[in-house]
This record gives C-alpha cells, sequence and structure tokens, in this order.
C-alpha cells in the first residue's frame, strides 16, 4: 500500500500522520508533499523519518493507492488530474469537489457505499461542522424522516487552522502584556470575543460555511431536508460544538433519541445534566467520536428535537473522516 499526503505540513496533514499511526493503517511506503515553504521539512513516521517533497506535476503520484489531500481549494483543482493520473484514489479534504456530481462526498457513518463510485478518482471529505452533524443525525433519520435543521456552530480557532490557533494564543499573550493585539486570521480580535462569521457572505445573507451545511447535508444524506445554519468562531482552541434543532415526520421521545444515539457508530452519548455532564471541547479534543448531550423535546414544536454536540475538528471533522473512507475501500 503506497500513500500519499498532500499539504503534510498543516494542521489536518500533521492530524493525518498521527491518526494513520494510531489505527496501524496499512502503509508500505509513505510519500509527503507540500509547497515550496514546507518542502524539505522532515517528520517522523513509525520511527523512520520522512522528508516533504515540493508537489509538482509529474509523475510523483506513479504507483500511489490513496492520496490524501488538505492543501485547499485552489491546490486541490490544480493538481487533481496530476494526482489521479496513474488511477491514484484522491480523498480531498478542501471544498473544490464536494458539489461536482461525479464526486461522492462521504462520511461512513451515514453514506460509505458512496466512496465505491468515483468516477474521476475523486472523494470529497465534508466540511467539519457538516461532518459532525450528520453523524447524529442519521440515527435520529433512522428512526422518522428529518424535515428541518436549524443549528448553530461554535467553532473553534482550529477551523482556520495551525496558525490561526498560534494567533489565538498570540492575542491573549498580548492582552496579558498590555500590547496591540494581532489580527490577521480572523475579521476581528477573537480573545475574549465571537465572532459570529465564518467564511465570506452570500448574496443571500447566509456565509458560505452556512450554506455548506445545507447543501452538503443533503447530498451525504440523499435528502430533502432543508439545514438553516448560524456559524460562529468561539474563542477556544480546538473542537468545534453545534446547537441542533431538528423536526422530524412523527415525534420521537427523547428516551428514543438518547437510545439511539448512544449505539449509533461515532458517536458517544454524554447526556447526565442533573450532574452538569454533557459535552465540552475541552474534554472532546482529541477524541474520535461526536459526543453528544442536552437531549430534550423542543418546547415550540410537538415533532421538534433539540440537543447539543461537540467534536474534534481536525480529527473527525477531517483527517480521520478520510482515514475512515480510505479503510472502508480496503475492507471492500
Amino acid at each position: 500500500m503506497k500513500v500519499a499526503i498532500v499539504g503534510a505540513s498543516g494542521a489536518v496533514g500533521q492530524e493525518f500522520l498521527r491518526v494513520l499511526a494510531e489505527r496501524n493503517f496499512p502503509i508500505d511506503e509513505l510519500l509527503l508533499f507540500g509547497s515550496q515553504r514546507s518542502a524539505g521539512t522532515k517528520y517522523v513516521f513509525r520511527d523512520k523519518e520522512y522528508e516533504v517533497k515540493l508537489l509538482q506535476h509529474n509523475d510523483d503520484f506513479k504507483g500511489v493507492d490513496i492520496a490524501f489531500a488538505s492543501a485547499g481549494a485552489g491546490t486541490s483543482k490544480e493538481f487533481a488530474d496530476t494526482i489521479t493520473k496513474y488511477g491514484a484514489v484522491m480523498i480531498d479534504n478542501s471544498s473544490a469537489f464536494r458539489m461536482d456530481e461525479d464526486v461522492p462526498l462521504v462520511v461512513p457513518e451515514c453514506n460509505a457505499a458512496d466512496a465505491l463510485v468515483r468516477p474521476r478518482g475523486i472523494i470529497a471529505n465534508p466540511n467539519c461542522t457538516t461532518i459532525m452533524m450528520v453523524v447524529t443525525l442519521q440515527p435520529l433519520e433512522n428512526l422518522s424522516h428529518i424535515r428541518r435543521i436549524h443549528v448553530s456552530s461554535y467553532q473553534s480557532a482550529s477551523g482556520a487552522g495551525a496558525a490561526a490557533m498560534a494567533e489565538l494564543q498570540q492575542q491573549y499573550q498580548e492582552i496579558v502584556e498590555g500590547k496591540p493585539v494581532t489580527v490577521k486570521k480572523f475579521p476581528h480580535q477573537l480573545a475574549y470575543n465571537v465572532i459570529p462569521q465564518i467564511d465570506v457572505f452570500q448574496d443571500n445573507g447566509y456565509t458560505k460555511e452556512e450554506m455548506k451545511m445545507y447543501n452538503e447535508t443533503r447530498k451525504i444524506m440523499h435528502s430533502d431536508v432543508c439545514c438553516s445554519a448560524t456559524c460562529v468562531r468561539v474563542s477556544s482552541l480546538r473542537a468545534h460544538s453545534e446547537s441542533v434543532w431538528i423536526e422530524t415526520e412523527r415525534p420521537i421521545s427523547v428516551e428514543e433519541a438518547q437510545q439511539a444515539l448512544a449505539a449509533a457508530p461515532g458517536v458517544t452519548l454524554v447526556d447526565d445534566p442533573a450532574n452538569l455532564v454533557y459535552p465540552m471541547p475541552l474534554e472532546t479534543a482529541g477524541k474520535d467520536d461526536v459526543f453528544v448531550g442536552r437531549v430534550r423535546k423542543d418546547l415550540a414544536n410537538e415533532c421538534g428535537l433539540t440537543y447539543w454536540l461537540s467534536g474534534d475538528q481536525i480529527r473527525k471533522g477531517a483527517a480521520l473522516n478520510a482515514v475512515q473512507i480510505a479503510e472502508y475501500l480496503i475492507k471492500r
């Protein structure tokens, strides 16, 4: 098994290395690729040192079976043909191909079989907030069709990459030291703040991130469900959270929902509000599952249910989901 990682020096690229090692993914040969800036950097994987090669239009991907790409949409679009030229399956973490009809958009807990039909040799990894939400929606969809979703996300600095995480830490340090606050990775200061904007605004007043949740959820779940989202950047360092409201065709009891969620793959139910037990980013960071709590009936709709979730954006929201897709392909 020959595996390549494109964007190896980024936050997700580094997480790929950790997840592949932890899950004992079968690798006989590993190739790391990056930009001009990261080429030449060396990383250790399974006690062996690997050097990042410059990503170029050449024959470097000859013989590669699976290529994990996380170097941004522009890079994915430019190099997709080069990566897949000799038959490699490109599992792409960017937004480049997610809504293309001939590219499957896959969350293994929901629609793993979609990965088997990939005419262009590309499988798209969904947006992080979408991944975590649909993992929790699928067991509820199995109980009763979900008609509508309202969701507010509370997204950590990690969603904007390693440099954004460093900037948040830098901002707190600058505030403590009474220095001017550095603002480069976010539209405003994030420290001691929340920013109700992730990505750029669209003509309908929603951001690109919010529209991803609308469109991607429908594609992954093969559903006509409508999803209205508000995506917010919060000053936690790692792991995203979401407040989710759903309307189903028939009423689902809290007990039904809790049982379905507790039994669902990739979900851990943490729901004991009487003892102040519910998922929080501090505790879900670094974990594989999506954690769910505060499951309750919606007071404004008989067929409504609401709950809270938290999960690691870099793991299940990116690297882990891609590796799980590859694991599914190997089993098949």
